[in-house]
């Protein structure tokens, strides 16, 4: 599954390419139409009667649910209504505390305690949170009393993480459906009884989708072997660069690699009898014991070249609106139908040692001009009737953006819009108005470790200063930002993890930043890194070789570093930080052991903004 809010990208965009080429196309979102299978009247039916036959241990959340079932029955039908089309009456009973509400309502209570009231700082938003976590509930109740793989925006995550083997994938498939598993197979087949297509294409973005796309595939084939099937997305163009285990290809007959428009647009025409095997392009296949790679080399689409893209089939009203958490920044992703655009294929930066540099959708920058990409937020818009887009590039180019406002501005398109975008010099006070003129609300980007020696060692081209006057520069003009943090990466000292938490909380406390998050830092095999080991002082643990998945490698860096308790320290940090709390205390006060003091000087955030803005 993936969120529930807004159509993922890729289909829109494939259906408008194809039907543009004159291949008739549909498009579906299984995904969607899972979710409010489960979430429904009948869906809740089934899942007690699976608690109830279940020997499981029942979990509180579980528990909480079943003593309040009928309850909930008779509610769930209106909670995702609110959440479709925002019914002020279910909204009035929302606020009033009138549903029935499980162990994620706790929350409530800790914001208490630290002083925040939601209901009273943005009562809009109140009732859509209390609806979503109405919804978390019932998501935990899945997992815990009926599907432990489970995930509102991913499902059977681990048998696709990491894994070099197929055999636990398989062994999955194999194994007895669970009740979510029969929802998918009859949704699936209720898709296909409607469309009866000759060739169906599986977007697999996130490893949490493998499982169901696998489902699909199968689906598919009992009921019709003959339909063909493909598969692509982000997981096929970054962890089955090496796939050669044959039996995937006993569900996909097809696989494509990097951007879908071209390579499906030759296999529809070479499955019609218009080209032949060898005009495919970026293709695996199954031919007697072999997999083939068949690529005639033609280029791949230039990204102006691509028509806006097309929602036909997808019910926009169906989505949901889900609210995550309080924090404004944070809403941004769940809360909204956005469509989905790109200004530019790949990265204009494309250097940071830890990122896929060797691949396609980072290393081809390819921006569109500021006149093809208003016509397609002018078509989108008049097509579908929302103003919300978002810019899911790798990061935005402030050139692009500077001339892209000026064009939203002069034409007077009323848009809201975010992106993701590098913290740089380029970003000043004066451009951060424009774009927030233009409709920006939001950005995000990543400050990664946020120590000086980190950055220059990972090539990340920007400054701690330069970040910090970015960052400002948006606030100050009213836009949120939201910054991407990485800790654990190779000879990183605890003295530098702390002194990166110090410079966090200098910027939530200045006002810099609404909202950020700590990933733990992953070699991957498409990266310089993984590339030049020694230049890194890495030693790769593992081959480097799989038949089936394979992006993240174990790697050792000679340190002695427990980066698993410092992660802890840092997640609960910026947590309060987003809250509000803990911004005047010392950041040891977060370790639960024995840290040193940072070097980072207490007013170095204050200065160097004080600074940007007197000059």
């Amino acid at each position: 599954m993936v969120q529930f809010n807004t159509p993922y990208s890729a289909t829109p965009w494939l259906t408008a390419f194809l039907r543009r080429e004159g291949i008739p196309t549909f498009q579906a979102d299984l995904s969607l139409e899972l979710a409010l299978a489960l979430f429904s009247r009948g869906g809740l039916v089934g899942i007690i009667r699976e608690i109830r036959r279940s020997r499981r241990r029942q979990s509180e959340a579980v528990r909480s649910f079943m003593a309040q079932s009928s309850k909930y029955v008779a509610t769930v039908d209106d909670v995702i209504r609110f959440l479709q089309a925002g019914d002020r009456r279910v909204g009035r009973r929302l606020v009033a505390r009138a549903f029935p509400e499980g162990p994620r309502f706790r929350i409530l209570n800790d914001l208490a305690v630290v002083g925040h009231d939601p209901a009273v700082e943005d009562p809009a938003m109140y009732p859509y949170w209390l609806a979503s976590l109405y919804v978390d509930d019932l998501a935990d109740v899945v997992r815990e009393g009926v599907d432990p793989r489970f995930g509102l925006s991913r499902y059977a995550e681990r048998l696709a993480t990491g894994n070099a083997s197929f055999t636990p994938m398989l062994r999955a498939l194999k194994a007895s459906p669970t009740l979510v598993d029969g929802l998918l197979d009859r949704l699936t087949l209720e898709c296909l009884e409607r469309v009866k297509p000759d060739l169906v294409g599986v977007t697999i973005p996130f490893p949490g989708n493998v499982y169901a796309a696998f489902r699909i595939a199968r689906k598919v084939k009992a009921w019709d072997p003959h339909v063909q099937v493909v598969a692509g997305g982000g997981v096929v163009n970054t962890e089955w660069r090496q796939l050669s285990d044959r039996r995937v290809f006993d569900f996909l007959d097809y696989v494509v690699e990097d951007d879908g428009e071209v390579p499906l647009l030759r296999l529809a025409q070479y499955l019609g009898g218009a080209k032949t095997r060898d005009s495919l392009v970026k293709t695996r296949l199954r031919t007697g014991r072999k997999i083939i790679r068949v690529d005639s080399g033609e280029g791949t689409i230039i990204h102006r070249n691509r028509p806006p893209p097309d929602y036909t089939g997808l019910a926009l009203q169906r989505y949901c609106a889900i609210v995550e958490t309080p924090n404004p920044m944070h809403r941004l992703w769940t809360e909204r139908r956005w469509i989905k655009l790109a200004l530019a294929h790949g990265c204009y930066w494309h250097r940071c040692a830890f990122c896929d540099t060797t691949l396609d959708y980072i290393a081809r920058f390819d921006p569109a001009d500021v006149d093809t990409v208003v016509g397609w937020i002018a078509e989108v818009k008049r097509k579908t009737g929302q103003s919300g887009f978002h810019f899911v590039d790798e990061a935005a180019p402030p050139a692009l953006l500077d001339r892209l406002a000026g064009k939203l501005i002069e034409r007077q398109l009323k848009i809201e819009w975010w992106t993701n975008i590098r913290f740089e010099s380029a970003f000043t006070p004066a451009l951060a108005a424009r774009l927030a003129r233009s409709g920006c609300i939001a950005v995000t980007g990543g400050l990664e470790c946020a120590d000086p020696r980190l950055l220059s060692a990972m090539n990340k081209g920007t400054t701690l200063r330069q970040a910090a006057c970015a960052t400002n520069a948006f606030s100050r003009a009213g836009i949120l930002v939201h910054s991407y943090l990485m800790y654990g990466f190779p000879g990183e000292t605890v003295q530098e993890t702390v002194d990166a938490l110090e410079y966090v909380r200098q910027l939530f406390k200045a006002g810099c930043i609404q909202s950020a998050f700590w990933h733990r830092f992953a070699l991957t095999v498409h990266s310089p890194m993984y590339r030049s080991p020694r230049l890194y002082g890495i030693r790769r643990m593992g081959k480097g070789r799989g038949s089936f998945a394979l992006n993240e490698v174990p790697f050792s860096d000679g340190k002695r570093v427990d980066h698993d308790a410092l992660g802890n320290a840092l997640y609960k940090a910026v947590y309060n930080y987003m809250q509000g709390v803990g911004l005047d205390e010392d950041v040891r006060k977060w370790f639960s052991c024995r840290v040193p003091r940072p070097r980072l000087r207490p007013s170095s955030v204050a200065e160097w903004t004080d600074m940007l803005s007197a000059g």
